[in-house]
Order: structure tokens, then sequence, then C-alpha cells
């Protein structure tokens, strides 16, 4: 995927290396913290993050409940190793304030992107608002190519049945979309992707039916796949 980097500019945003810590082992930041106090809390962060309710089975957040080392582009420029948090329950991402070990989030309004700890990218698109998990529009670029293949994740909460310890828990769920040039192209079924991408079935035989790569068994690896064989320069998939 082809990756654009952004000036880091004069400004470096403030992080912490454990963010469990108590606020005396963070006083040596408090300088620097203060300095760019401004700009953090008024064109990078919001409110603080209300707290998931601790009687729900699970977490909102996508892969992990703990803060880890991102980067986040605001603005064009790009912050490494920003500890953050994404709840795909309510498509936000969340960062860590070093001095009151606080949840904050960050007002999707300035973020353009951001890259987890795990190597996930995202980008913040617009022309998806009739879908209705798209909320503050951030998607996971998959692959890139002549169209971007993209995801998006998300977690709907739901109330439990039966009488125990929780009262909720959330169902996790992942949609995907081909995009090319401001248009998104859900992928409800296998052949929607291979009617836009043009691909023919006897090339898809060869390549991914061969390498028992399947859309109902890994519908991220299936598409990844037949995203990278239309990109193919091979002219007899078509």
């Amino acid at each position: 995927m082809r990756k654009i980097i952004f000036s880091l500019g004069s400004w470096i945003f403030l992080t912490v290396s454990s963010f469990g810590q108590a606020v005396s082992e963070n006083l040596q930041n408090l300088d620097k913290y203060q300095e760019q106090l401004p700009f953090f809390q008024e064109l990078i962060t919001g409110a603080q993050y209300p707290e998931p309710p601790r009687n729900y089975d699970g977490f909102p957040f996508l892969d992990t409940r703990s803060f880890e080392n991102g980067g986040l582009t605001i603005n064009r420029v790009f912050y490494p190793d920003v500890p953050l948090l994404y709840d795909i329950r309510y498509d936000q991402v969340i960062t860590f304030h070093p001095l009151f070990s606080q949840k904050l989030l960050i007002k999707p309004s300035k973020i353009d992107g951001f890259v987890l700890s795990d190597g996930k990218e995202f980008v913040q698109l617009s022309g998806n608002e009739g879908y209705l998990y798209d909320k503050n529009g951030f998607y996971e670029v998959i692959a890139s190519g002549d169209f971007r293949l993209l995801s998006k994740h998300y977690k709907v909460d739901r109330r439990a049945r039966e009488l125990g310890d929780y009262i909720g828990y959330y169902d996790e769920y992942e949609d995907f979309f081909l995009y090319k040039a401001g248009a998104f192209y859900p992928v409800k079924k296998k052949k929607d992707a291979i009617k836009l991408l043009g691909v023919e079935k006897k090339a898809i035989r060869e390549n991914l039916t061969r390498q028992r790569i399947y859309y109902n068994k890994d519908r991220r690896k299936y598409l990844t796949a037949l995203l990278q064989l239309a990109n193919s320069p091979r002219t007899d998939h078509r």
C-alpha cells in the first residue's frame, strides 16, 4: 500500500511509555505538556471519554482494551508513538492524558487517519453517510490498486437474555467496501466484487480456488487476493 509520509513539523506530540504509571512518574513531561496545552486541548482532543459499562461482557474497542502506541495524522501532520484506542461501537478514536490518567476523545473532524500498533491503517472518508455504521467515517484500508479494499469494523450492544454477572455484551461485525473516486461499493456477496473488478471465473479457479482461498471461510483474505488478481499485469483474467 502506498503510504504518504507527512512532515512531523515543529511540534512533537507528547507520548507516554507506560500508561498505568502514577502521575508523579510523569512530572518530567509537565513543562512540555503545559507548553502545548492549548493546541492539544483545542485542536486535537474533545471531552473526556466516558468509560464503557463494567457490567457488560467484553469491551467496545477493536482488538484490545489497553492503550498501545500508534500513529495519528491531524491536519496533514503525522504524529508517531501516540497512545491510541479505537472504539468501534461509536467510531471514536481515544488517546490518554499523561498527567491525570484520563481517556480523551480526539475530535473526528481533525483526524485524517491513524495507524494502530498492529499496523492496521485507517482513513477518514466521506461519501458513505447513508450507511448505518459510518458514524465518523473511519475505514481500515486493507489493500489498494485501481480500487481500494476497505473494512468497516463495528460492535453493537446486546442485552443479556439470562440473569448473571453481566447485563449485556457486544457483537462484533466487519463489512467490506470497494472504493474508487469517492464512491463506495458495498461487498455483500463475492459476486459483487468479482463483477466490479472484472475478474473471470477461470482466473479465480486457477488462482484463489487452487490455493484454497474461499470467500465464506475468510472474506478478508479472499477479497484481498481477488483485488491482487485484478491488479495483476496478466490480461487473461479479464
